[in-house]
């Protein structure tokens, strides 16, 4: 499902277009006016009833007004959204001569977008009045001058305009002079004195008059000057120049004091009346930027030019001879324009942060100019080329920045774009404007495991709740977003009961034994553990986790043979006749441990007759130590210590009964306690042939108990070599037990008789554990005591 913001940004961008491409087909330009001088707040125009749209609307679509630099004159009001004045307008500071003063500025609607131009007339008031340069000007006229002749004055500067500006030049009434108005090509008013009557140096050598300059205001103001007449002596020739008109071209950045053109004018005359000299007169500017030299007719540039203020100056220069006789001619200054103003750029709207994976978003909007004119006004815009971001011009020097596509918080969260205006003039100028620009963030990333598969390692008879180990998953998104949750997952098992074996800290994945775990009942187990982020949909993974359950040594060994279960014991039958060496009987036991837990060795502790009787420590083995004597006492007791390896060692002890005979001619009966010696000799006697009696009747019942047992055991080695001793046949003690111990299961041994030495001995062969753990079957059960076999063999 598709992103409602994104959509709207995507309707947005097709309505821009739409608007770009209704502009250039055609627009009108909404005009305003206001009297300079104004205060701050004056009502100018409404701005939803030229627009034809409700205030509600235009706040909705957050309408703003964008203008040239970072000045604004205006202001929208935040409730009726009325055009007010933002600041007092001076015209002149504002536009100088140029009239009318229009300041343009356009009106911006940014959901959706859209430009309106609009332009703000400053209409000029009468706040000027006429200025003359000098307060006093001064003329010298030749008494044979005749009437007529025009004398050109310096005008005076009004900076209003329109009506409000310069109209009309008045002279003190006076019977000799009268003053004309005339009108420049560039509109200017120029006054000029006319001689109305010839002058007589002899009745008045000088005259002073005041000039007065009018504006056409309402009221008019005025300025004035005063001139200064002298009368001279005749001078029949006037100073002429090379040229009536002079055209010269200066860039705007050049020197102070550098030579901008000469001027030169020649005098017919001799003497002081041929004696020219120069001056400057009619000048535009009160602060005119040139001076001339008096003597040269050098003009010299003295105050620096800046194009962007003036293009151009009009300068008239006036030649004077020694005899006040003069001659003039008008200078036209072009300043040429140098690339001296670098592009301005005004951000109008910017957008952050932005969503990732959401493509063609709207950035910002912004406009860019320059004061230059021609190959300088002209800008380019850019931006780094390795940034997903792209540049779209729009209507006039506006601008767009929209994303190439989607973004990845995870590869970049924040952008540092520098917005780059080069002008094309020489040298070429730029501006850089930097934006930030972040990246928000959606659920776009599951939560990754550190490893795929851990392994864990717990000792066996562990404490509950002890701490087993750590899993650990990290998300590469932000904020809840990137907050993971650990759980674990139902197990491939249904038989196995992780709830009971395992629990987990959810929220920095602590893995924890619910309880003591038995190594005899399950070597390890596995499952799997889920991480999952709180995002809006959340993601999850799983990793496997496989826990080892390590072999402590808690079980002793378990003797087999001979039986321990308190019922009589069994003795076994040693002829006299047997060499050393001989195999009286084995040992047999086990260890539920594992590993050298379950290594068992064998220790004669105790016998009746100490050095008669071994036992070999690997196998168990009850050997005779040396050849037996008839002096050998026929009963014998032994105590046989078996131990594992396990740290610290466990051990059983089994008592064995070993019966000396003379070949199998003595019963297998007990032998009775020596009694006392008695102190006399019938007593002896007697005992002696109850004795012989009793023996030749053992003597005779053994030989037919020994032929009945060897006819049996003939007969059953025959039919079955091997046999299994069951729960009903064997001591229900030594097969099946529980306690203290981990052996909690049933055990079957076969075994066999076998007949090398005369006797019986049981030989073990290996253990059948039909309820055993699916971790350890039988074979590996078998691997593990031939391994103990071969270690103590």
């Amino acid at each position: 499902m598709a992103d409602p913001k994104a959509q709207h940004k995507k309707r947005q961008v097709q309505s821009f277009i739409i608007l770009i491409f209704l502009w250039e087909v055609g627009s009108e330009t909404m005009q305003y006016s206001v009297l300079e001088e104004a205060e701050s707040g004056t009502f100018v125009a409404n701005l939803a009833k030229d627009l034809g749209l409700g205030v509600g609307e235009l706040a909705t679509r957050g309408a703003r007004l964008v203008s040239k630099g970072n000045r604004q004159h205006l202001q929208l009001h935040p409730e009726t959204y009325d055009l007010l004045l933002n600041e007092k307008l001076d015209r002149e500071e504002l536009c100088g001569s140029t009239d009318p003063c229009i300041l343009p500025f356009q009106v911006l609607l940014e959901n959706p977008l859209q430009f309106f131009q609009a332009g703000l007339t400053v209409i000029d008031i009468n706040d000027h009045a006429p200025e003359f340069p000098t307060g006093e000007m001064l003329l010298k006229i030749s008494e044979i001058t005749t009437p007529g002749k025009i004398f050109p004055l310096k005008m005076a500067q009004d900076l209003d305009a329109g009506s409000n500006s310069l109209q009309s030049y008045k002279v003190s009434p006076n019977p000799h002079f009268h003053v004309l108005t005339r009108a420049r090509s560039d509109g200017r008013k120029i006054p000029e004195l006319v001689l109305d009557e010839a002058l007589d140096r002899e009745e008045q050598p000088q005259l002073r008059l005041t000039l007065t300059a009018l504006d056409g205001g309402s009221p008019p103001r005025s300025g004035t000057t005063e001139i200064q007449i002298f009368v001279l002596d005749s001078n029949d020739n006037a100073p002429e120049f090379a040229q009536e008109f002079y055209e010269v071209q200066v860039p705007e950045n050049q020197p102070l004091g550098s030579l901008v053109v000469i001027v030169s004018a020649t005098d017919l005359d001799a003497g002081s009346f041929g004696e020219v000299s120069y001056a400057l007169i009619q000048v535009d500017d009160l602060n005119q930027p040139f001076e001339i030299n008096a003597v040269t007719g050098e003009i010299q540039l003295k105050r620096a030019l800046d194009f962007e203020a003036f293009q151009s100056f009009h300068v008239d220069i006036e030649a004077t001879d020694g005899g006040g006789l003069s001659g003039k001619c008008s200078l036209l200054i072009k300043v040429l324009d140098v690339n001296d103003n670098a592009p301005e750029l005004t951000l109008s709207s910017l957008t952050s942060p932005i969503p990732e994976n959401s493509p063609d978003i709207m950035v910002a909007v912004f406009s860019v100019s320059d004061a230059d004119s021609g190959p300088n006004q002209q800008v380019l815009c850019s931006i780094d080329d390795n940034l997903p971001f792209l540049l779209r011009p729009s209507i006039e020097n506006f601008y767009t920045l929209v994303t190439e596509g989607t973004l990845d918080r995870e590869s970049r969260a924040e952008y540092n774009i520098t917005i780059t205006v080069t002008d094309l003039g020489t040298p070429r100028l730029k501006t850089e404007h930097k934006i930030t620009v972040l990246v928000s963030d959606v659920n776009d990333n599951a939560p990754t495991f550190s490893q795929a598969s851990y392994t864990l390692f717990i000792r066996e008879n562990n404490s509950p709740a002890l701490h087993m180990g750590t899993i650990s998953a990290t998300d590469r998104d932000s904020g809840a977003n990137a907050q993971v949750t650990y759980s674990l997952l139902p197990p491939h098992d249904p038989h196995l009961a992780l709830a009971s074996l395992v629990s987990i800290n959810a929220d920095n994945g602590h893995l924890f034994a619910v309880r003591s775990l038995d190594y005899e009942a399950l070597r390890a187990f596995e499952f799997r553990v889920g991480a999952t982020d709180a995002g809006s949909p959340a993601l999850s993974s799983e990793a496997l986790v496989r826990v080892v359950v390590i072999d402590d040594n808690d079980n002793a060994p378990f003797v087999l043979y001979p039986m321990q279960n308190g019922s009589a014991p069994c003795t076994e039958l040693v002829p006299r006749a047997a060499e050393a060496g001989y195999l009286v009987t084995k040992v047999v036991a086990v260890d539920s441990d594992s590993g050298q837990n379950a290594w068992l060795s064998y220790q004669l502790l105790k016998a009746t007759e100490p050095g008669l009787f071994s036992v070999w420590a690997h196998n168990g083995e009850v050997r005779t130590a040396r050849l037996l004597s008839e002096r050998e006492a026929p009963k014998h007791r032994l105590l046989v210590l078996v131990k594992d390896n396990g740290e610290p060692p466990l051990s059983v002890t089994v008592t064995l009964h070993v019966l000396l005979v003379d070949g199998f001619s003595q019963p297998y009966l007990p032998l009775p306690e020596v009694a006392p010696e008695e102190p006399h000799a019938d007593s002896l006697t007697i005992y002696l042939v109850i004795a012989l009696a009793s023996v030749s009747s053992l003597f005779l019942f053994s030989v037919v108990l020994f032929i009945t047992l060897r006819l049996c055991r003939r007969s059953r080695a025959t039919s079955v070599n091997r046999f299994s001793v069951t729960e009903g046949q064997f001591p229900g003690n030594l097969v099946d037990f529980s306690g203290t111990g981990t052996l909690s299961h049933n055990y079957q041994y076969e075994v066999c008789l076998t007949g090398g030495s005369g006797i019986s001995e049981f030989k073990f062969l290996k253990p059948i554990f039909p309820n055993f753990p699916p971790q350890e079957t039988a074979r590996e059960m078998e691997e593990n005591a031939t391994r103990n076999s071969l270690q103590f063999n």
